[in-house]
Order: structure tokens, then sequence, then C-alpha cells
């Protein structure tokens, strides 16, 4: 079974005030490279769904391997990039999508997911009895991920599928850490 992660890297980072995708963690490299290197870690293919307008780093992003998705409507919000995303996906039996914003979420997390899900599943990552993401869909939900709008994202179809919800006890803090504000890279999380 094929499974890939899509990388959801649109937003406008309107709580943030910047382009948070370009904030600098601790460790000298950004929000976004630091996420993109716990995905390489995985050896997945991956697609990042990026903003129309960012000629550069969809130019930097492709010399370096990954597969780019221009999402136009990115401005609608985050179900809009989903649906425009899973409108662009390769061949995939299924996918992980995954935030740019929450660059903590382990290598060994995203690889249980694929390893989990199956065509018909859902697959939600679970640390100390709280559901986080990334969070990995079968294929027989691609169409309605292809239907997303809005800023809702996914948990609308994750809700209303509950019997096809596998959850993944995972020893990860990072699937419950996302960077919203300036002060969220300054939190030591464990």
């Amino acid at each position: 079974m094929t499974v890939g992660v899509l990388l959801l890297a649109a937003g406008r980072s309107r709580r943030y005030g910047v382009d948070k995708r370009l904030a600098t963690l601790r460790t000298g490299q950004t929000l976004l490279r630091t996420t993109l290197a716990q995905i390489a870690q995985t050896s997945l293919p991956v697609q990042v769904c990026l903003r129309p307008d960012d000629d550069d780093l969809h130019a930097e992003l492709e010399g370096q391997g990954f597969r780019c998705v221009r999402c136009d409507r990115a401005r609608d919000g985050m179900g809009a990039t989903l649906a425009q995303g899973m409108a662009a996906l390769p061949e995939w039996d299924a996918v992980v999508v995954m935030l740019a914003d929450m660059p903590w979420v382990q290598p060994s997390t995203v690889l249980e997911l694929a390893r989990t899900v199956t065509l018909q599943t859902i697959a939600v990552p679970v640390f100390s009895g709280q559901r986080g993401n990334p969070v990995a869909f079968g294929s027989a939900h691609f169409e309605e991920l292809g239907r997303c709008q809005g800023d809702q994202g996914a948990r609308s179809l994750v809700l209303a599928h509950a019997s096809a919800v596998l959850e993944i006890p995972v020893d990860d803090a990072g699937i419950l850490r996302d960077v919203d504000h300036p002060d969220d890279l300054s939190v030591v999380h464990q």
C-alpha cells in the first residue's frame, strides 16, 4: 500500500502576525524546514501545499525533490487548501495529512500512522488520552477530503466516521503542539 504525506503549508498566519513558516526555532532552522526535515526522515513521498504566490519557496522545495501544489484557494482556509491538495494527490492508497506548524511531531509517529491506516480507516494519534495531529486517511475517505471547505479541515470527517477511526497511542507530545503565536516557539514542551 502506498502512503504519502500531504503537508498543509499554505496558511496566512493571521494569528501569528507574520509568515510563521519562516519563523526561526531554537535550532536555528525555520518552522517549515524543521517540519519538512521530520517528514523526510520517514522516507514517505511528500506533497506540499503552498500559497499561489510562493514562487521562491516552490522552486526551492521542488529543487530538493518535494512535490508542490499551489493552492489558489488557500485564503479560504485550511479546508480549501486540503481539498486542493487532495485534487492533486498522486496515486496513493492513503494519506497522512500533516500541518506545517507542528514541527515537533516525531517521524516515528508519522510512520506508525502510515503502517496502521488501511483503505477504509482513519488513523488518529493519541498522547495522554488526547487526540492530535497528523491524521492518516485511507482512500475510502479521499472524495470527502476533496470536498472540505473553510477553515475546519478534516475534523468533521473524523467525527462523522467515528466507526472508521483507529486511535493509535503514541509517546509523542508533539502531536498536541502547534505554533499559533510567537510565544509558542519559546515554550519548552516535554
